[in-house]
């Protein structure tokens, strides 16, 4: 059975997950509402078709942030399971926010904050996955889907196999979340970074 600190971490990963700072973020540098251009999404990729890099930076980072949050604090309240807990509910936040109808991000940043929270040499090797392969492509999405292609083994290698799932759960979640982008990128028509929709 799963215990009260548990469930508290992953109620407040799901709470902090859910924050769209995306949305936020251009509302308040008077950008409109970042679901009317480009993808439609959230996320800092959306926010650098803007033209707005510190933004988009801002986004990633804060993001990030949130589901980095999630792992500590949940560590804190009930140890590995919380972090475990928080971590994927701060994902799924991400993802299905209430605040938004539960039509959310893709949860990459927020997935690469829990994986550093976890495992951080396993969310430095990724991270250098995700840079590489985008350098390459100039695909944001071939970038991060890579990352986390990788994520699942390089945090067996760095932190066991509990860190292992909970990234490979999160990892699933987000090839989902991406199946848009996988099509495209099969068929040649993903747009690359800075590009508008």
């Amino acid at each position: 059975m799963i215990d009260s600190a548990t469930l508290l971490s992953a109620l407040l990963g799901y709470l902090l997950g859910t924050i769209p700072f995306g949305l936020l973020l251009t509302r308040a540098a008077g950008l409109g509402d970042i679901r009317t251009i480009g993808s439609g999404n959230i996320g800092a990729t959306n926010v650098l078709r803007t033209g707005n890099k510190p933004l988009a930076a801002a986004t990633l980072l804060l993001d990030g942030i949130k589901g980095a949050t999630a792992v500590l604090l949940g560590l804190h309240l009930a140890g590995a399971d919380g972090a475990f807990a928080g971590g994927l509910a701060a994902v799924l936040g991400h993802l299905f926010p209430v605040w938004l109808k539960f039509k959310g991000g893709k949860g990459v940043a927020t997935g690469f904050g829990v994986l550093f929270a976890a495992a951080w040499p396993a969310g430095l090797a990724a991270g250098a996955v995700w840079l590489a392969v985008a350098r390459l492509s100039r695909m944001s999405s071939a970038g991060a889907l890579s990352a986390f292609a990788a994520a699942p083994l390089l945090a067996w290698a760095a932190a066991g196999p509990e860190i292992a799932v909970l990234i490979l759960l999160i990892s699933c979640l987000i090839f989902v979340r991406h199946d848009q982008n996988i099509r495209r990128l099969l068929a040649g028509t993903e747009p690359r970074i800075g590009e508008k929709r």
